[in-house]
Formats: C-alpha cells, sequence, structure tokens
C-alpha cells in the first residue's frame, strides 16, 4: 500500500494521562504540526473520524475520548466539569507531545479548548471555531428549556435533566432541529452508538455538567476577553442551521475577532457529517496559511 495512503489513515490508540486510560484516535506524521480535536456532547471523538484523514497528509490530528465519554474509562473522582476537562486535555497533549497545536472549538469543546487557552495561550497557534457559543445575547430559541431548568432549583433540575437524558433526547440532539433535507444527512449512528455508552454513572455526569451551563454563562465574557487581547488567527466555519448556535453566534465574534474569516456552510450543528469535503477545504487553506 502507498505511503501516502497509509499516511490518511486514522488509528484507534489508548494511552495512561495522569491515570485515565484514554481513547484516542490519531492521524498523520508525528512530525507534522498538531491539531487538537476535543469533542462536543453528546459525542465523541467519533465526530472526527471523517475529517481526520482528509487533513492528515499534512497535519497530525489528535482527538481524545473525554473522561467518561466514549471509549475513554470512567475514573473514581474526576473532576466532571469544563476546568477538569480542560486541565485533561492538556495534559493529553502533553502525554501525545504535542507543545503548540491548532485547536478546534466546537459545542461542549469550545468551553474546554478556551479554558485551556486562557490557562496556556504560548500553546494555541491557531483556532478553527465550528458552532460554539460564547455570546450571550445571540443564543438560540433551544436554550429556552435549559433556561427554565435553570431556575428550578438544584434537586429538581436535576430530577428534570434525568427524564431528559434518554436515547430520545441523544437522537434530537444530533439532529439539532435540521431540516428533513439534512437531517436526512445525519447517520443515526451518531446516537445509536453513543446512547448504549451511557452508564448510569455517566448519566449523572451529563445532568451535572448540563445544570452547570448556568454557570458557564459567567466565563463568557472572560472568553471574549481572551480572544481581543490574544487574536489568536481565526477561522470561523459555521453551520447556521442550528437551534442552538444560529449565524447570529457566529457573526458575534467578530466583535472580538474582526480579523477572523468567517465561512456560513449549508448546514447544522454537526456540519462535518453534512458538509465534510467543503469545511475541510476551507481548514486546509487556512492552516496551509497559519500552522504549517
Amino acid at each position: 500500500m502507498p505511503s501516502q495512503v497509509l499516511d490518511r489513515q486514522v488509528r484507534h490508540k489508548r494511552v495512561n494521562v495522569a491515570g485515565v486510560d484514554t481513547f484516542y484516535r490519531e492521524a498523520g506524521h508525528p512530525g507534522s504540526p498538531v491539531v487538537l480535536l476535543p469533542h462536543g456532547y453528546p459525542c465523541s471523538s467519533y465526530e472526527f473520524r471523517n475529517l481526520m484523514p482528509a487533513l492528515a497528509d499534512q497535519w497530525r490530528l489528535l482527538a481524545p475520548d473525554f473522561p467518561g465519554s466514549g471509549y475513554t474509562r470512567e475514573p473514581p473522582g474526576f473532576q466532571h466539569d469544563f476546568d477538569g476537562y480542560s486541565v485533561f486535555l492538556e495534559r493529553f497533549a502533553d502525554a501525545l507531545g504535542a507543545p503548540r497545536f491548532a485547536l478546534y472549538l466546537h459545542d461542549f469543546g469550545s468551553w474546554i479548548g478556551l479554558r485551556l487557552a486562557m490557562r496556556r495561550p504560548e500553546k494555541i497557534t491557531a483556532l478553527i471555531i465550528q458552532n460554539g457559543d460564547i455570546y450571550e445575547d445571540v443564543l438560540g430559541p433551544k436554550y429556552a428549556g435549559l433556561k427554565e431548568i435553570w431556575q428550578m432549583g438544584r434537586v429538581e433540575g436535576h430530577a428534570r435533566l434525568r427524564t431528559f437524558v434518554s436515547r430520545e433526547h441523544f437522537r434530537d440532539e444530533f439532529l439539532n432541529g435540521d431540516g428533513p433535507d439534512l437531517a436526512e444527512r445525519i447517520p443515526p449512528d451518531l446516537w445509536e452508538l453513543h446512547w448504549p455508552l451511557m452508564t448510569e454513572q455517566r448519566r449523572e455526569n451529563a445532568v451535572h455538567i448540563i445544570y452547570g451551563l448556568q454557570d458557564n454563562l459567567a466565563w463568557f465574557p472572560r472568553y471574549q476577553a481572551y480572544l481581543r487581547e490574544y487574536r489568536p488567527p481565526t477561522l470561523i466555519v459555521w453551520g447556521p442551521q442550528d437551534g442552538y448556535m444560529p449565524e447570529e453566534s457566529a457573526r458575534a465574534y467578530l466583535r472580538d475577532l474582526p480579523d477572523a474569516e468567517l465561512h456560513l456552510l449549508d448546514g447544522g450543528h454537526w456540519l462535518l457529517e453534512t458538509c465534510l469535503e467543503e469545511a475541510a477545504a476551507l481548514m486546509r487553506k487556512f492552516l496551509e496559511r497559519v500552522h504549517s
């Protein structure tokens, strides 16, 4: 088999990250510039399975499953919040010998990645932002249900969320209000494969994290301040058919990153499932310019 083909293959591996038995996907040559791919909810590194070989000829792509997600073990005593995941992500990059990297920001991974960037700005060479919100005034209509739950007390709110975290909820999250044409292009594998991995402990973790999203809103101005101060080279590639993060959520980034490159594609929240070729081409041009 030609080496060019081998270089694009995704490898599936495990590594010990500060005591966490971690599953991750890797593609590309070990000496290439690194692109770090933290996943969103309710997904795993699986969301990057098609993007990785598309860019592996020039970059080394690393995508871990966070603790308690995908195939990474459920470690006792792990801090299941955005700070805990952020520290884990930094330790993962260190364990894989990646001192600097371009960072992909999507869904929950946006807040995890930005907390890492705020803590260690010298590690960040560039940002690729794809449907990750940090502007409260332009949140989409799907946040309305969450805001109702956040107004409940913790006990009541957690009880409500336990009924919410279900197989049907996973399906709704992956379809995310997509129209019929777009929904037909979202593979059911996303929820059919991820839901069976949800143990009772993982459900409780999800309930805790989703209820705690209200506290993350207070971080939004801090994320924005980081962008204004450091102005990392940034590509914004966005699916505007997103009930949580519509077009306005993408354009809001230009307030703090006026030089960012913005592209709105004909897709939704899980853009890599429906617009992979177009998105990957934009990423390639951007990364060749700023991270090669």
